[in-house]
Order: C-alpha cells, then structure tokens, then sequence
C-alpha cells in the first residue's frame, strides 16, 4: 500500500526536492497548506493533485496521512514536527531542522514518547549522487578505514533565487552552522562511522554583507570523535562567475586512499555534477556518478511502513542537528575588518 503524505510549508524550495522524491518512490500527496498565498498557489500550480488544506490542523487529524513533510520558516520547523509526531504522523523536513537545542530537546521527548520518526533531509547527501557512490565505495574498503573528512559548503547569497528577510536574521534561519553545516556534520558522522562526536572549536563572522548586520556570512569548525576528525567551511560568498550557486566539495581522507567529491560542477574540467576522484592502492581512479539512483526516498518510505531505520537512524539525525546547534551556539564571532 502506498504511502500518503501532506506537504506543509514552502518557504523553501527544498519542499519540492523532498515532495518530488517521495512522488517518484511510490508515495501518494494528499494534501497541502501554506498560510502564505504566493508559496501556497506555486505549490498548487506544480502539484494540482493535492488537495488544499484549510488549516494544519485538518492535515494532522486526517488519519490516513503518515507521513509530514515540510519546509517552512526555519524556527518554525521543530514545532510543526512535534505536533506531527504527537498527532502520530512520521515527519520529513528541510534543513536546517531544528533551530534551538531547547526544540531539539523537546523533539527528542516526542519522539521517545510516541515512536514517531523526526528526519531531516540532509539533501548534500540524500540528494547527491556522487555522495551516495562515496558511501557504496566506503562501505566497500576502497579507500580503509576513513579517519577525516574535509567538507566545503559554499553557497550564492544574492542573484541566484530569491533571498526573503528571515534569511538575515540568525534567530529565525538558526544561523550559518546550523543551517549550511549541518550538510557537512551530517556527512562527518556517516562516512567516519562515528555515533558520538564533540565540537572542538567553530567561528562565524560577516566579512562581506555588511548591510545585513545580523548576517553570517563566514563559518567553519572542527569535529572530533573517537573514530576520526573532521573540518568543514561553509559561506555565501560564491561569486556571479560560477555556473553553479556553490562548488561544493567533500573529502575524504581513509587508511588505504583518498576520495574527493566535486559535487555541483568542476571548475575548468568536466562538464556537469557528481564528479568522484578515487585515489588507493591500485592508482587514480575517475568515476561519472550522474547516473547513480538515489535510494533515500524508498527507504525512508519502507522505514515508515516497517518501522526501521534504513535511511538514517533517528539517533545519528539527532546527533547532527545536536552538533551543528552546540557549534552555533559556542561559535567565536569573527572581527572581520
């Protein structure tokens, strides 16, 4: 039997990576609701199939819908899932997923008391096929045992889709740790095995939007666990020149090779994304990932029905969001001139 869904929130356009990949698993959309007119008629307009909910509370009391999936204000995003775990929906939403360790703490009550899953689509790996061929090779030993990863998230600010004034202001998007890096903590834990992890030390600061004075446009931090380090560097300042709204890239350093990811596009070298570079024992290896399939949407869907953890336990998506809020919140402001 196909899982039904309800979308709620588009305050992102994250809302349609997850909605179009649960459609593309085999789920079924029900319903939909955003108090904003604008978000709401352009989600209607592309997914006509659901029907308009007139409230969220009509969505949570329709007892057939299993599953929450949502993408709207930042700050509003732990709440909605509380609310959906406790009216006994599993719930699906868009980075950053929570935005204080005080919601973190109450998600985690939730959960423990009603079961219900609490997932955040970290989409630098879930909707990434390179990252997911760097997984089937990791788990293989291509490259060892990984004992650091170095992850670059750069991202474009202005110019690229439209920037809403919530955007600069640290309180409601939760800031530039938790937003941008929570990809790259993610992506430390899953690689390296780790299942607990401290953060050693991280920076934030705004070195260029300076009309923005709340804004951070700089951060990086390190990551420590027993089984390895970990280094990430996430920004807004990727220039107009890129043909991509940021280079992202991955590496990853294991006891028999190394992996890079280059993630959106390959500066002066190959044309399009998902580019993977191995380096081990046996020479330099170049692998296309374009056409690797992305396997989250259907395993998040099994998990739902079978009540496993496939597509990610409920507590490595807890300690990520945990690491990427503790970094915020010791975060050393930067005093760029």
């Amino acid at each position: 039997m196909s899982v039904r869904f309800a979308a709620i929130g588009a305050s992102h356009p994250h809302i349609y990576n997850m909605v179009q990949a649960l459609l593309d698993a085999g789920a079924t959309l029900v319903w939909f609701y955003d108090d904003n007119e604008a978000a709401h008629a352009g989600f209607m307009a592309r997914y006509p199939q659901a029907a308009s909910a007139r409230s969220i509370d009509e969505i949570l009391d329709d007892a057939s819908i299993q599953v929450i999936v949502s993408a709207p204000v930042p700050n509003e995003r732990g709440p909605l899932g509380i609310r959906a775990m406790r009216a006994g929906k599993d719930y699906l939403t868009a980075k950053p997923g929570l935005t204080s360790l005080d919601q973190l703490a109450e998600a985690r009550r939730a959960h423990a008391e009603t079961g219900r899953f609490y997932s955040v689509y970290f989409g630098e790996r879930f909707g990434s096929a390179s990252t997911v061929k760097a997984g089937e090779l990791v788990a293989a030993g291509a490259i060892g045992r990984v004992i650091q990863t170095v992850g670059f998230g750069p991202h474009r600010l202005l110019g690229h889709i439209p920037r809403p004034e919530w955007m600069f202001k640290p309180a409601i998007y939760g800031g530039i740790l938790n937003d941008l890096a929570s990809h790259q903590i993610d992506q430390f834990l899953y690689f390296t095995g780790s299942t607990t992890a401290e953060v050693v030390t991280a920076q934030v600061g705004n070195a260029h939007f300076r009309q923005y004075p709340e804004f951070q446009d700089f951060g990086d931090l390190v990551l420590r666990s027993p089984q390895a380090t970990g280094y990430v560097r996430v920004d807004w300042l990727t220039p107009q020149g890129l043909p991509s709204w940021g280079d992202v890239r991955l590496f990853l350093l294991g006891t028999e090779g190394t992996i890079e990811l280059r993630k959106n596009v390959d500066v002066m070298g190959r044309e399009g994304r998902d580019h993977l570079f191995l380096v081990n024992q046996t020479g330099t290896h170049y692998i296309d990932c374009s056409g690797v399939e992305l396997p989250f949407a259907t395993q998040f869907l099994r998990d739902v029905q079978d009540r496993t953890e496939t597509a990610m336990t409920q507590a490595h998506c807890f300690l990520a969001c945990e690491l990427a809020l503790t970094a915020q919140a010791q975060a050393t402001r930067l005093p760029f001139a």
